[in-house]
């Protein structure tokens, strides 16, 4: 009967298993103390006519410190990038408003106002002249001559007259400066005066874009001139 009353104390016991406890993950990376415990082990039992040579010791070593200075190299170059990115991103709002000279061959008349940038000489260059076209369409507008000019900047500005005097309707014109060089009629670089609307984060190939009042967007760093 004892042995009975017994069982049945026992038999009403629960027993919880243990819970499994996550495994910890391993390393698989070599950190400098684990490489100095090795190359310390191997020294320990290398082969007493064998040993290994200073060189191979020290080359090694160089090796390990190689990787981990590329290691830190490229952190801290992406920290800095990261800095640059957002210091340019900070300049670039600052240009909402205002107006910017950037590279281009187009440009947006107001109401009453006006296209005005500088055409890029090289070289000293004769006949320059600048052909306006409305960019929808590509209706003629009007041409401006500017004559000779030695190399440098020169400024340019259309007042929005068309060639029978009248003014032209606000929009998008196309602006083509050329000259003559060695007898050729040679097209020119231009940058065009625009008004920043608003400034685009992008990554990668992207970057860093400003958005100019009714045209096309243009990298940060093509900016030549704040107005």
């Amino acid at each position: 009967m004892a042995i009975q009353s017994a069982a049945n104390q026992y038999s009403n016991l629960t027993v919880t298993p243990k819970p499994e406890t996550a495994a910890t993950p391993k390393k698989t990376s070599l950190g400098q103390d684990q490489f100095l415990k090795l190359m310390t082990t191997q020294m320990t039992h290398q082969d007493p006519t064998k040993p290994m040579e200073n060189g191979d010791f020290l080359t090694q070593i160089a090796q390990f410190g190689t990787v981990a200075g590329i290691q830190d190299l490229q952190k801290s170059f992406g920290d800095f990038a990261g800095s640059i990115t957002s210091s340019q991103a900070l300049q670039a709002t600052s240009l909402v408003g205002r107006q910017v000279s950037a590279p281009g061959t187009k440009g947006l008349l107001a109401a009453g106002g006006d296209i005005s940038g500088n055409i890029n000489l090289t070289d000293s260059v004769t006949n320059v002249k600048v052909k306006v076209t409305n960019a929808a369409t590509g209706e003629l507008v009007q041409n401006v001559d500017l004559g000779s000019h030695s190399a440098g900047k020169i400024p340019f500005v259309w007042d929005g007259l068309n060639s029978n005097g009248v003014m032209a309707n606000p929009g998008v014109y196309k602006i083509e400066a050329t000259a003559s060089i060695d007898g050729k009629n040679t097209a020119l670089e231009t940058d065009i005066n625009s008004r920043v609307d608003s400034v685009s984060m992008g990554s990668g190939a992207n970057g860093l874009k400003v958005n100019l009042t009714g045209l096309d967007s243009v990298a940060f760093n093509q900016i030549k001139q704040i107005l």
